[in-house]
């Protein structure tokens, strides 16, 4: 007897369908379970022995052979659980339904018989949808998660038994889960508001470029000074996201183990802030089984790196690649994946060890001991650092009660932001990219066009900081988003000037050997 069953193995957030198919033979009372395995789905055949055993069932001594194909595709975890065993009751007999074509079978057995969440459901399901599957069976701890995904009808169990029960009934859709309230997609109110932070104007006005174009920013300055402060904030002046950014971040936060049961959908820009003793693994991802690292968690988002010296110098460097390419490549000998990674870095640092560099007054600091300190941070990673700004000691007049000198809260900053990434959206529709910041240097010709007098002026102080043809381009970039926010179609000379500002500022702590 043979039977076939669907399930999804997932790489990455990248989901790959698996037949299961199960064959009953005459020899040996043997039960083979065949295919790139990883050791808990190997074990799947004494859960799933177990399990229908306790269930009730009684099987003749025969040789149970049970593939997982294609054969070139690493399966791991437990999600396999339950469509190994309604094939092998499926191939014994005991269900008599005939299809399984139109069916995706997810979850972890119990030895007692119980269906167990896994991570992971959210691309799985997505994968199923996109192969024409219509029903979808998981746990009922993961039914809210896999209704996110529109067009597909998902069945909640708890039980191998309630499978078998509703495999056996005319209609399925009886059994289907109809979540009682409706997600939304709206990007949430954040309780953290840019109003709150005083003074800092050059700072403010530097994030809210960043913003614009998804720029990474660095900002520099005492302790104190407002550097987390702007941080916390960003995330809440980023537009809201769309309905396919949301499933995208959602299916990494799945993967992750991550995604709430009263919320399966992930509505606002993540904000992740790792620890600076955080490891490379915990940034970028990765592992024996691979899972997304923090720089993925935060795709869409803000990573937010504070005291960035302290982290270690080859954490650091991990991070170079995925900041260019927006994508983390993980490889392993038995295959590779990858994740997004399109977030927006920021970045806070003190100047020096006991943060008061260039105030000789407070600073205690030899300048050995500042350039060692500053030298923690590499040039190429400075390089994929667009705007670099400070933050300065708040004065006394700044903590004031002034309604008159009130700073834009969250909610205007982010009006402008989102009119400029309109003005992108619009220019680069039908490019692979939608953001100033992933403009290559050939796309910067193209787009970054500058009126006379800010040509003029950008010649004379390429020549005069003696710039480099990168500095030349991230210039031109953060030039073209200022410009955005401006609502100029051409990039004017205050529009340059402003982006040199934001370009100088690492030479004035790292000298001129460290211009880009």
């Amino acid at each position: 007897m043979y039977s076939k069953t669907f399930s999804v193995a997932i790489q990455g957030i990248e989901g790959h369908m698996v037949q299961i198919e199960a064959d009953i033979s005459d020899g040996l009372p043997v039960f083979s379970l065949v295919g790139d395995l990883s050791c808990e789905t190997k074990e799947a055949k004494e859960r799933v022995r177990v399990a229908l055993q306790n269930t009730g069932f009684r099987f003749p001594p025969r040789r149970v052979t049970v593939n997982l194909s294609p054969a070139d595709i690493r399966k791991d975890g437990t999600g396999y659980d339950l469509a190994i065993a309604i094939a092998v009751l499926s191939a014994y007999g005991y269900v008599s339904k005939p299809d399984f074509g139109g069916i995706l079978f997810i979850g972890e057995l119990s030895l007692e018989g119980e269906v167990r969440p896994v991570n992971g459901v959210l691309p799985m399901v997505y994968t199923a949808l996109e192969h024409g599957v219509r029903y979808c069976i998981v746990a009922e701890e993961n039914q809210e998660e896999a209704a996110v995904v529109p067009g597909i009808q998902v069945i909640g169990v708890r039980k191998l038994r309630q499978v078998i029960d509703i495999l056996e009934t005319d209609d399925m859709n009886d059994f289907i889960y109809r979540p009682a309230v409706h997600l939304i997609s709206e990007q949430p109110q954040n309780e953290k508001d840019f109003r709150e932070v005083l003074g800092q104007e050059t700072a403010r006005r530097a994030a809210e470029v960043a913003a614009a174009g998804m720029h990474n920013l660095l900002l520099i300055g005492p302790p104190g000074s407002g550097k987390s402060m702007i941080a916390g904030r960003m995330s809440g002046i980023l537009p809201a996201m769309s309905f396919e950014e949301q499933m995208e971040i959602s299916q990494i936060y799945s993967v992750a183990g991550l995604l709430s049961d009263k919320q399966p959908l992930v509505t606002k820009r993540p904000f992740r802030s790792p620890h600076h003793t955080a490891t490379q693994r915990a940034l970028i991802g990765g592992g024996a089984y691979p899972t997304p690292g923090e720089i993925s968690l935060a795709s869409g988002g803000v990573l937010f790196l504070d005291e960035l010296p302290e982290f270690e110098r080859n954490t650091l460097e991990v991070l170079r690649q995925p900041l260019e390419e927006g994508w983390v490549h993980v490889s392993r000998l038995r295959g590779s994946c990858r994740y997004p990674a399109h977030t927006l870095l920021m970045a806070a640092m003190n100047p020096c060890r006991c943060g008061w560099y260039p105030d000789r007054r407070k600073c205690s600091c030899t300048p050995g001991q500042v350039q060692r300190y500053l030298g923690r941070i590499s040039r190429p990673l400075l390089d994929r650092i667009d705007i670099c700004t400070e933050t300065m000691p708040l004065e006394y007049h700044h903590l004031e009660n002034d309604n008159t000198k009130e700073p834009d809260c969250s909610a205007v900053i982010r009006q402008r932001v989102e009119q400029a990434q309109k003005l992108q959206w619009k220019r680069y529709e039908g490019e692979a990219f939608c953001h100033n910041s992933d403009l290559t240097p050939q796309k910067v010709k193209q787009y970054c066009v500058m009126s006379q007098e800010a040509s003029d002026y950008m010649r004379l102080i390429f020549r005069k900081m003696e710039f480099s043809a990168r500095a030349y381009h991230k210039i031109l970039k953060v030039g073209r988003t200022i410009a955005d926010l401006a609502g100029s179609e051409r990039i004017e000379k205050e529009h340059i000037s402003e982006a040199v500002f934001y370009r100088s500022i690492d030479r004035r702590y790292w000298g001129e050997g460290g211009r880009s």
